[in-house]
Order: structure tokens, then sequence, then C-alpha cells
């Protein structure tokens, strides 16, 4: 199938490296509005370029639009392409609000579209050891569900662009922007929130308008309590890895990126020697895209695209659908929601 991108920055050049090395598909087109941004991917990438989004959806050959524009631009381009008959795939966070999600939902299947959003981090073997784990009950009683990501962001970071940092197209901050990914990868492994208490702040950057720092603690709905903390103010030589802890009465496990620091079972199973051989972490520690996010490799993405082309062939919803990236989404908004109300409990 035939992927176009729309947006012309660093994301989409990201995007166009992960359907260069996919099966399945190929790159197709590129829109932005700057002619030279939209002529430097070209040159760097193949494929065609257009500044006219109507010209650009009017290609008969386009089939997947890729949307990689800031993120509270997602909407309108997304119910663009779907109005065009184009699937939509879309960079984290899939829109910046439940509601606007719900838009896009619609839209495509209106259109009868698929819609699928960016979630990288869910695509690689650890988390797919840790999701065979949970559904197979080896925690036993979920007690202690947590998510961190201690992260670094210079002020450069939110100077290099005018929607960093804002409510309107960026937002949030190291929630929204930074810790979704490991917030997605909490709700899709412990289950759904029922309430959170959250207090945030803005502690080492100037001229935004979101946090930097932030704190939730969590009900989850199977009675499991957690914390999440996100943060661009955690300064680190080689980056603190994201981590993701889940703990019940009968295991523990808890994944630093895409390697386990501990994997621990009350009870053994036949793969947990191979998981201790092959996905431990070693000494090696410097966290992925904690300090520099051009150093996230594009696997995950990738391996994402892939999903959603064989989903598209075989009839069936991508791993990651439209309803299924709304949910980090929805709890963001409601730690903000609580964060703003000095951590009165939001029920979810």
């Amino acid at each position: 199938m035939k992927f176009g991108i729309i947006g012309a920055g660093m994301i989409a050049n990201f995007h166009a490296k992960a359907i260069a090395a996919m099966e399945g598909g190929e790159l197709h087109s590129f829109y932005g509005r700057r002619q030279e941004a939209v002529d430097e991917l070209v040159a760097e990438n193949g494929g065609k370029g257009y500044t006219d989004l109507d010209a650009f959806l009017a290609d008969p050959e386009l089939d997947i639009v890729t949307i990689a524009t800031p993120s509270g631009a997602h909407l309108e381009p997304a119910i663009a392409a779907a109005k065009a008959g184009k699937h939509v795939v879309c960079e984290k966070p899939l829109e910046i609000t439940p509601e606007r999600i719900d838009l896009m939902i619609a839209a495509c299947e209106e259109a009868g579209v698929t819609l699928s959003g960016i979630f990288n981090r869910r695509f690689h073997p650890a988390m797919d050891a840790f999701k065979k784990a949970v559904d197979e009950g080896r925690f036993g009683t979920l007690t202690m569900c947590d998510a961190y990501v201690k992260w670094y962001r210079d002020q450069a970071y939110y100077d290099s662009g005018a929607w960093r940092g804002t409510w309107a197209l960026d937002g949030g901050g190291a929630l929204m922007n930074q810790s979704i990914h490991l917030i997605d990868q909490l709700i899709y492994l412990a289950g759904d929130v029922a309430s959170v208490s959250a207090s945030m702040a803005c502690l080492a950057h100037e001229g935004i308008e979101v946090e930097d720092t932030a704190v939730a603690v969590l009900e989850f709905k199977n009675g499991a309590r957690g914390v999440i903390q996100g943060s661009t103010a955690c300064w680190s030589s080689t980056g603190h890895p994201a981590e993701v802890h889940l703990c019940g009465d009968q295991g523990s496990a808890f994944l630093a990126d895409e390697k386990f620091r501990v994997w621990d079972f009350a009870e053994e199973a036949p793969e947990d020697s191979e998981i201790r051989e092959t996905l431990m972490q070693g000494s090696e520690t410097k966290g992925l895209g904690a300090n520099d996010p051009s150093a996230i490799n594009f696997l995950g993405h990738q391996l994402n695209f892939e999903d959603v082309v064989k989903a598209i062939g075989e009839g069936r919803s991508p791993r990651v659908d439209g309803k299924e990236a709304r949910r980090a989404v929805a709890l963001i908004c409601a730690i903000y929601e609580s964060a703003k109300n000095d951590g009165a409990k939001v029920h979810l």
C-alpha cells in the first residue's frame, strides 16, 4: 500500500524512514505548507511533494496517510483524509482531548476507513512477553502498577518551535508529549483507571504554558493502586530509562525501555529462562530518547505501520485503533483536570 505523509518536520522524516523499511508499504508522497521543507523531504526520501492538501489527497494512488503535524493539529487533516477515502495513521497523541479524538473516530467510521494511532513502544518482544504474563494471570492480584518517565529536554527544545509547550498545539507537557507512551503501556497492561489525584508544575523551563514535572496517584478499576511520574526536567548524562512496573501477590516485572529490570514470579513458566537470557537489562542503562528525541529508532514505528497494513488486508482493527489510542489521552486529561484543581480526585 502507498503511504503519504502530512507534515514536513523531523517526525515526518522519521515516518519516511520507517515506511521505507517496512513490508507491505511504500512511500508515495509528502504534504506540507512550506515548499522548501517539502522539497527537502522529497530530496532525501523520494516520492512526490505537495503544498496543496486537496491535490495531495486527490491522488488516486494514495492509500494511507500518516499525520506528523503538531499534536493539536491532527483533527483537521485526519477528517480531510477520511473524507477523501484514505486510511489514517496518526502520531501520538491521536489528538489533545478525548472530544477531538471522538470526532476523528466518527469521521473514519463514517468514511469506512481505518484509523490507527502510533504507540511504537507497544511493538517489541519485551512488551509482548509482559502482556502475555498479564493475560495469563501470572501476577495474581495486581496491587501496584506504576509508570516513570524522568527525562530531560533543554530550553532549546521548547524554543525550537512556537507550538512546543503550548496547551493549544502541544496539548500539555511532560505527560502529553513524552510520558504518553509509558502511560499507554501502563493501561494496556494493567487496565483502565477509575480515579486519579495529581499535582504538576513547570520548574525548570521558561516561556512555556505546560508542565515539565507531574505526579499522579491512581486507583485502577481492578483495585490496584499506582503512580505516574513524568518530567522533562531530570538531567542525566546518559538519560534515565522510562519504566513500567507491575506487581501482584504472585509476581513482579519492571520494564526499563525495552528490557526487563525485574522478571520474578512465584510460579515458573517455560518461557522465563529465555526471557532472562534475552530480554533482561544489561550494563547499558542509557535511556531510549530520554535526553534526545532524535535518538529514538524507527523500528517500533515500522512495526506499527506494518500492523495497520495487515489489519486493512485482514479486515480487522489495528492493534492501536482510535478507541485504543484514546485511552491514554483521556487519562492524561483527567490528570490535568485534577492538578488544575489542587489535586481533587477525578473519576474517569
